[in-house]
C-alpha cells in the first residue's frame, strides 16, 4: 500500500515543487506578460498538436505493419493517446504497458511484440530529437557545455543500438531467457532495419518533432516574442531529452524547467521564458488528455479495467505473463 502511494506521490511532489519554485522566481512579471497574449496563436498551436498526434498514430501503424499486424490508423492513434494519457498520471512511463495490453486484447500480439514496437518508437524519437538538437547547435551561440553532452550521448547510444541490432541477429542460444531477449531484438530489427522502414520512420519522426517545435513556436508568437527558430528547436530538444528521464509523471516540472532555462540562456526574460514553457507543455498535455479520454470510449469500456490491472501489476512489482 505504502509502495503504491510513494510511487505516485513522491514524483508528483517533485513536479509541484519545481513549478512552485519557477512561479516564485517570476511572479511579479507574470501579470504583465499575460496582458500581451495574442489568442489566435493558441488555435494554431492546437491544430498543429493534433496533426502531430495523428502522425504519431500513423507511424505506430507502420511499425506494427512491419511486424505483420495490419491495424487501422485510428486504432493505433487511440493506443498511443491512451498510453500517453496514463503517463501523465503515473511515473516511470507505466502507461506504455497499457498499450501492450490493448494490443494483446484486440489483436493477439505477444507481449514481446508490444514491447518491441514501443522500443522502436522510442529509439526513433530519441535519435530524431537529438539530431535536431545537434543541428540547432550550429545556429545558437554560447550554449553551456552540458547541452552538448545531453544531445550527443543519446545520439551516440541510439546509433550504437542499431549497429548492435545488425550483429546480434547472428546469435543463437538454448537459454530460455536469453532466447526471449533475442526474439525481442529480432522483432525490433524487423520493425525498423529494412531500408523502407528506416526511410519511412525517419522522415515521419522528423516531421513529428518539427510539428512539436512549431507548437512551441506558436506559443512564442502568442506572447509576441522574437525568438530565433533554432533557439526554440534547442529548447524543445533539451526539454524532451530531460523529460525522457522519468522523474515526474509526464515530465511535468522537469520539462518546463529545461525549456525555460534554455530560453533564458538565449536572452529571453525569465517571466516570458517560464510562460512559454508552461503554456507549451499545457497545450500538449491537454490535447493528450482529451485525446486519451476520447480514445478510451473509441476502443471500448474494457480499456478502463485493463489500465487498472496493468498499473496494479507494475506498482506491485508483478510480471507480465509469458507470451
Amino acid at each position: 500500500m505504502y509502495r503504491k502511494i510513494s510511487a505516485i506521490l513522491i514524483p508528483t511532489l517533485i513536479a509541484v515543487g519545481i513549478i512552485v519554485y519557477m512561479l516564485y522566481r517570476v511572479w511579479d512579471d507574470l501579470l504583465t506578460a499575460l496582458q500581451h497574449i495574442v489568442p489566435a496563436y493558441l488555435g494554431m498551436a492546437l491544430v498543429i498538436c493534433l496533426a502531430a498526434w495523428w502522425l504519431r498514430g500513423w507511424r505506430y501503424h507502420r511499425i506494427l505493419l512491419n511486424l505483420n499486424y495490419r491495424i487501422k490508423v485510428a486504432v493505433t492513434t487511440a493506443c498511443v493517446f491512451v498510453s500517453q494519457t496514463v503517463n501523465l498520471i503515473v511515473p516511470a512511463r507505466l502507461g506504455d504497458f497499457v498499450r501492450i495490453f490493448i494490443l494483446k486484447h484486440d489483436y493477439k500480439t505477444t507481449y514481446s511484440e508490444g514491447i518491441s514496437s514501443i522500443v522502436v518508437e522510442r529509439v526513433f524519437d530519441i535519435i530524431t530529437v537529438a539530431l535536431l538538437g545537434a543541428v540547432s547547435l550550429f545556429f545558437v551561440l554560447n550554449v553551456p557545455t552540458w547541452f552538448y553532452t545531453v544531445i550527443i550521448i543519446p545520439l551516440a547510444i541510439g546509433f550504437a543500438f542499431f549497429v548492435f541490432l545488425i550483429f546480434v541477429g547472428k546469435l543463437t542460444t538454448k537459454n530460455k531467457y536469453i532466447g526471449y531477449i533475442l526474439t525481442m531484438l529480432d522483432e525490433i530489427r524487423r520493425a525498423s532495419l529494412t531500408l523502407r522502414a528506416i526511410v519511412i520512420l525517419s522522415i515521419t519522426s522528423i516531421v513529428i518533432w518539427i510539428l512539436d517545435v512549431l507548437v512551441c513556436y506558436s506559443v512564442v508568437g502568442m506572447f509576441e516574442q522574437q525568438i530565433p527558430f533554432a533557439v526554440v528547436v534547442l529548447a524543445i530538444v533539451i526539454g524532451n531529452l530531460v523529460k525522457a528521464v522519468p522523474i515526474t509523471p509526464g515530465g511535468i516540472g522537469t520539462y518546463e524547467l529545461a525549456v525555460a532555462a534554455t530560453f533564458e540562456i538565449a536572452g529571453v526574460a525569465p517571466a516570458e521564458a517560464f510562460l512559454i514553457a508552461v503554456i507549451d507543455h499545457l497545450i500538449k498535455n491537454l490535447v493528450t488528455l482529451a485525446g486519451g479520454i476520447v480514445s478510451i470510449y473509441y476502443l471500448g469500456d474494457w480499456v478502463i479495467p485493463t489500465i487498472k490491472s496493468a498499473l496494479s501489476a507494475k506498482l506491485n512489482g508483478g510480471k507480465t505473463p509469458d507470451p
